[in-house]
Formats: structure tokens, C-alpha cells, sequence
């Protein structure tokens, strides 16, 4: 048997309204989608995974460097052609002998992880995390945009805990053209068939479920949701009531989560107590799987599902890139992959140094010591990513480095501050230069208490760089 021992969801602070979609189109396409999150501009689907990872280990009790089976799921990954495991592993800190698994292609892809987790873990004693993440994207003036949002769920897979997954079933039968994204473009598209579109969903969900050792009796049914009208339309096919679907929907307040969409509403459902579960993912193509989960304790959870900054239309184009241009020409200060992947430890983790003969921190730990000048290999140190502001200023148009500034142009003014970090121990800190993300620059102030993040700081040769950011503390 697989367990559920820990679940994670984020969701960004970002939010656009159907209001604010109707007043720039005259219609907004996306039916029962109230508002949708939307991803900021330092944000996509690996950064994503991250937020809601570290929750659900946080959740768990469970130290990243025990897991040994990972998994990221996407129909939107960053990258089209590289395995983001590697990356979302080092975030976190997971051995780097793990067993690692990308799920794309499909908004299917979630519940493949999780189906594959499940097998992994009947095979031996494994400690798996699954993490689905995902920022769908369409046409402007379609549907499929209109609905389309951002979040991620995480679950740690253990062999025992509260809630347990007890059935599965997988259907699939072809139905070519009822969403699909051809290779080289970004946006997802649909032929826009409404009953061939229905059809599709609710003949797979159909046969997913009845596949199933018993008829479903839950408390709470996940079903994927394209937008907010399509799942209760499959209610019957599912074999729930339209009361089971709606204490499981999060797309009303968060939009289509493409692969994260059962995801995040079954974490959200395990997060609030539910006893019996049903999660039916749907992917074009067509295909579907179904499972049970049962919970006989409360399960672990962490969630951030909330939203906080409303954006108008032109703001959501501004945010996605769609109205800014690109980096200015002649780039900014060149930083070769190489030597971005030497600071790493930095970056990701916040590894500091200390002097072996004065014991003073540094960060990044190269160099001479900047206490006594010592020129001694550092002590290794990671800082656990909390600290204070020593100074802050403002980062306004036409401020940014050129390396930042195609972000700078999307995400509008941003804070940079010196912030000192402290060790574990609360006694020692080191002062260290940060972006900040995750607030308006009027959010910092010196003296103010911050935490660390993940982000995607710029973009060069192709090749995203991550590393860390500040923001408020929660």
C-alpha cells in the first residue's frame, strides 16, 4: 500500500479577475472561473515545484536528503528538452543518487507521477515525493487562456501513513485535437468542438472510474478542470454528486492548473480533512486515471493558496512577457554556465563560509577573508534563509542591469537590499546582497524580518539562471 504522509500547495500571490478579462475583451471564455492565479514574472513551473516541495517536507517532518524517488510533473515545463529533476533536487537538497522521473506532455502528467510513485514504492522501502506544477497558455482571445492559472502540489509517498492510496484505474481511448500544443509553439489549442471536446472528458473519466473495484463513495472528488462548468458536467460519469466535486474545486478562485489540477485540489481536500478522495485526471488524447485515497488520521499539510495582488489586464499581459520587449542589446555582465554552476551551493542553498583562522562568515566563501585576509579553504556553513534588512533601495525603470532587465520591464519596480542572514543558532550572520520578490519595494524596510525563496533571477545564452530571492517574512 502507498501512504500520503505530506502535502504541500502553492499557488502565486498574483490574481486577475473575470471582470478584468471581460473588460478588455467584451467576453471572457472561461465559464465558472471567478479569478485565476497568475504566475509573476521571476515564476514558472520549477520554482513552483520548489514552493510547494519544501512545504510538504515541511509538512512531513521528512528531511529532503532521505527521500530517494522524485518526481516533477508538467505539461509546461521551462525547458522543452532537459531533465528538471536535477535542478528541483539540488533546490532541495536531495541526495544526488536519487531516482528521478519527468512527467510531461499531457495535463495528465500529475497523476502519472503519482501512479508511478505508487509503483516505486511496492518495489521496497522508498520515500517518494511527487510534485506536479504547472502555468498553462493559450491564444490571448481563447478560452483556454482565459481559464488557464499557475500552482503546484507536492505529496511524500511513504509505505504507512494517514491516508492511503487504495484503488487505481487508467482509460484511454483516442480523441485527436481536443487540446493539443504542437511542437515549437507555446500556446495550447483546441479545435474548439464543444460535444466532441465533452465527449472526449467525460467518455474518459467514465471509463477510468468504472474501472475501479467498487463505485465510488467519497466525501470529496478531484476532478480535472479545464475550466469551472466541465467537471460538474461529468458528474455522472464519475459516479459522485455535484456536492463531492465542488468541495474539491479549486479552479472557481485559481483557474485551470493543467497538470497540477487534481494536484492542488487533492491536496487541497487531504489539507481540510476530507475522509475519501477522488482524484480523475483527464489528458487530451484522450486518457485518464482514477484513484481512491482514504484517510483515517489528518494528513500533514502545508498550503499557500491564497492570493494578495490583484493585476489588471494590461498588468497580466506585462507579468507573461506578451506586451514588454527583450533584453536590451549587448546583454548585461557575463556570467559563463560554468561558473554560474560553481556557485550553486550558493545560490540554491545558501551555503556561507567560515574562516578556519578568524571564524568570520563570508558569502559567497571565495576569496580572502574579509575580517583577517586569511587565504585559507572556508569551513562550509548553510545558512537556514532568515535574516534581517541592513539596507534597501528601489529598482525603477531603467535601473535594472541589463542581465535584469527584460524581467525588471515585466515585473515592474523591485527591492534590492542587504540582508543579514543568520546561522542556525541565531548568533552569527552574514550580510548578503538580494533581490527581492514576493512584495511591492514599499513591503521592505530596514530592520524587517525576511525569509529566502527560489526565483529565476535572468535568462543568457538560452540558459535560465535560478537562485535565491528575499520577501517579507511570513
Amino acid at each position: 500500500m502507498t501512504a500520503i504522509t505530506g502535502v504541500g500547495a502553492y499557488a502565486p500571490r498574483f490574481r486577475i479577475s473575470a471582470e478584468a478579462f471581460q473588460e478588455a475583451w467584451g467576453q471572457f471564455q472561461a465559464a465558472g472561473v471567478s479569478e485565476k492565479a497568475v504566475a509573476a514574472a521571476d515564476e514558472d513551473a520549477l520554482t513552483m515545484a520548489y514552493e510547494a516541495a519544501g512545504r510538504a517536507l515541511e509538512a512531513a517532518d521528512i528531511d529532503a536528503a532521505s527521500v530517494d524517488w522524485l518526481a516533477f510533473a508538467s505539461s509546461r515545463p521551462p525547458l522543452a528538452e532537459e531533465d528538471l529533476t536535477a535542478r528541483l533536487g539540488a533546490m532541495l537538497e536531495i541526495d544526488e543518487t536519487a531516482t528521478r522521473h519527468v512527467f510531461a506532455g499531457s495535463t495528465r502528467a500529475g497523476t502519472r507521477a503519482l501512479w508511478a510513485g505508487m509503483d516505486a514504492l511496492e518495489s521496497d522501502s522508498t520515500t517518494g515525493l511527487v510534485v506536479a506544477a504547472d502555468a498553462p497558455q493559450g491564444d490571448p482571445d481563447d478560452g483556454i487562456d482565459h481559464a488557464a492559472g499557475a500552482g503546484a502540489a507536492a505529496f511524500v509517498l511513504e509505505s504507512e501513513g494517514p491516508a492511503e492510496i487504495v484503488d487505481r484505474t487508467e482509460y484511454a481511448v483516442p480523441y485527436p485535437g481536443a487540446r493539443f500544443r504542437t511542437t515549437g509553439e507555446d500556446e495550447t489549442q483546441g479545435l474548439g468542438v464543444t460535444q466532441y471536446d465533452r465527449a472526449a472528458f467525460t467518455e474518459t473519466i467514465g471509463g477510468a472510474v468504472s474501472g475501479l473495484e467498487a463505485d465510488p463513495d467519497v466525501d470529496a472528488a478531484a476532478i480535472q478542470a479545464p475550466d469551472g462548468k466541465l467537471p460538474y458536467r461529468a458528474a455522472g460519469a464519475a459516479g459522485v454528486g455535484t456536492d463531492e466535486i465542488q468541495a474539491a474545486a479549486t479552479v472557481h478562485d485559481l483557474g485551470d492548473l493543467g497538470a497540477a489540477s487534481v494536484p492542488v485540489s487533492l491536496a487541497s481536500t487531504l489539507a481540510d480533512g476530507y475522509d475519501s478522495v477522488l482524484a480523475v485526471s483527464y489528458g487530451s488524447g484522450a486518457g485518464a486515471d482514477a484513484l481512491v485515497i482514504e484517510s483515517d488520521d489528518e494528513v500533514p499539510a502545508e498550503t499557500a493558496l491564497e492570493g494578495g495582488d490583484s493585476l489588471s489586464y494590461a498588468e497580466y499581459l506585462r507579468q507573461r512577457g506578451v506586451v514588454t520587449s527583450g533584453p536590451p542589446s549587448g546583454g548585461g555582465a557575463y556570467v559563463s554556465v560554468p561558473s554560474w554552476r560553481r556557485s550553486i551551493p550558493q545560490r540554491y542553498n545558501l551555503e556561507a563560509g567560515r574562516c578556519p583562522e578568524c571564524g568570520a562568515l563570508s558569502f559567497p566563501p571565495e576569496g580572502a577573508c574579509s575580517s583577517c585576509g586569511a587565504l585559507e579553504e572556508y569551513e562550509p556553513v548553510q545558512l537556514p534563509g532568515e535574516g534581517t534588512i541592513e539596507a534597501v533601495t528601489t529598482i525603477s525603470q531603467g535601473g535594472a542591469p541589463p542581465e535584469f532587465a527584460e524581467q525588471q520591464a515585466r515585473s515592474g519596480d523591485y527591492a534590492a537590499a542587504i540582508v543579514a542572514l543568520e546561522t542556525e543558532d541565531g548568533s552569527e550572520s552574514a550580510s548578503i546582497a538580494a533581490m527581492g520578490t514576493d512584495a511591492a519595494p514599499d513591503d521592505f524596510a530596514v530592520g524587517d524580518r525576511i525569509d529566502t525563496t527560489i526565483r529565476r533571477i535572468y535568462t543568457q545564452e538560452g540558459v535560465t539562471r535560478y537562485g535565491f530571492k528575499v520577501r517579507p517574512a511570513e
